[in-house]
């Protein structure tokens, strides 16, 4: 790749304020508004394909309760990992809704129940992007998130296996490739480095809470002790928002921290239709993002809005 962008915009589940989130249509938007980098969220399916969808379940960016009911477990939710390949691509997706109303979660974004999108596949989205970037003569790179590593073993997939040999088979094996692997499970980030030999790029992933569903301890890895610890495996991390900005506007220490151990800083998420509430308008969540805090790169459902601020400035 050549010189990566600075700061790097990350088009969160594509282009996703303009179109369905992980359809092929919202990542070619992101693709074709200039967006350096393109996120995958990676689950797999019953006959162990990696698919592209932001949760492990499909009930509510889907029609899956109508199509196929009574496939719910127990809880009542459709997993993805309970229908094959073959049957996902039967499900018409749509916009994000609430699983209880049926309500849109964004109300002013792409109606619900419009056109026709399909859940695509990793391969499906990798051949779009690497076709894009021959056919425009402009490289995007790819920031595939390996989606509950753990719970995917306890199911009986090695999702992170599956997914780091569709990435070789593309070309993406170095750090020298526009390409980013990012989880929220630290000890399947460090199996993806030592175990399984991954050579590229990768970001630990932060929640905003103390520690995550498979036990890591996010409180710990945001100290300088955890950070320091990060950067034997990691090359930077993806932190929430509000673990850099807090409410009263105060910047934390913790992107000084990061780059004091070699790290790279990639919040998420700014949305233009739900900013903080410190936030007054998006150009003001970016003077603090970029300004004030010094972030390297964030991810953002809407790119072109983000690309345009940094033109101006």
């Amino acid at each position: 790749m050549s010189q990566e962008p600075s700061p790097l915009i990350i088009a969160h589940r594509g282009a996703s304020g303009y179109l369905p989130e992980h359809t092929l249509e919202a990542k070619a938007m992101a693709h074709a508004m200039g967006a350096p980098f393109i996120e995958q969220d990676v689950v797999l399916s019953k006959d162990s394909v990696p698919v592209i969808l932001h949760d492990i379940h499909v009930d509510t960016i889907s029609d899956v309760a109508a199509r196929f009911p009574g496939r719910q477990r127990d809880d009542g939710r459709f997993y993805a990992l309970d229908f094959t390949l073959a049957e996902l691509k039967q499900l018409r997706v749509t916009e994000r809704f609430h699983a209880k109303t049926g309500l849109q979660v964004f109300p002013k974004r792409f109606p619900l129940n419009r056109s026709t999108f399909q859940i695509p596949t990793l391969e499906e989205e990798l051949q779009l992007i690497q076709g894009l970037n021959q056919s425009t003569g402009r490289e995007a790179g790819i920031y595939p998130e390996i989606k509950q590593p753990e719970w995917h073993q306890k199911e009986g997939h090695d999702i992170s296996r599956i997914v780091l040999t569709m990435l070789e088979k593309y070309g993406y094996t170095g750090k020298e490739h526009a390409c980013y692997v990012q989880c929220f499970e630290y000890a399947e980030v460090k199996r993806i480095r030592e175990e399984l030999g991954w050579k590229g790029k990768m970001i630990m992933l932060l929640g905003g809470g103390a520690s995550g569903n498979d036990g890591t301890d996010f409180a710990y890895l945001r100290s300088p002790a955890g950070l320091a610890e990060l950067k034997q495996t990691v090359d930077g991390i993806g932190p929430a928002i509000s673990s850099i900005i807090g409410e009263d506007r105060q910047i934390s220490s913790l992107v000084k921290e990061a780059h004091a151990n070699g790290l790279k800083v990639h919040p998420y998420t700014l949305r233009t239709d739900e900013l903080p509430k410190f936030a007054k308008s998006p150009e003001d969540l970016m003077g603090l993002l970029f300004t004030d805090a010094g972030v390297d790169g964030l991810f953002t459902d809407f790119p072109d809005v983000v690309l345009k601020w940094l033109e101006k400035k």
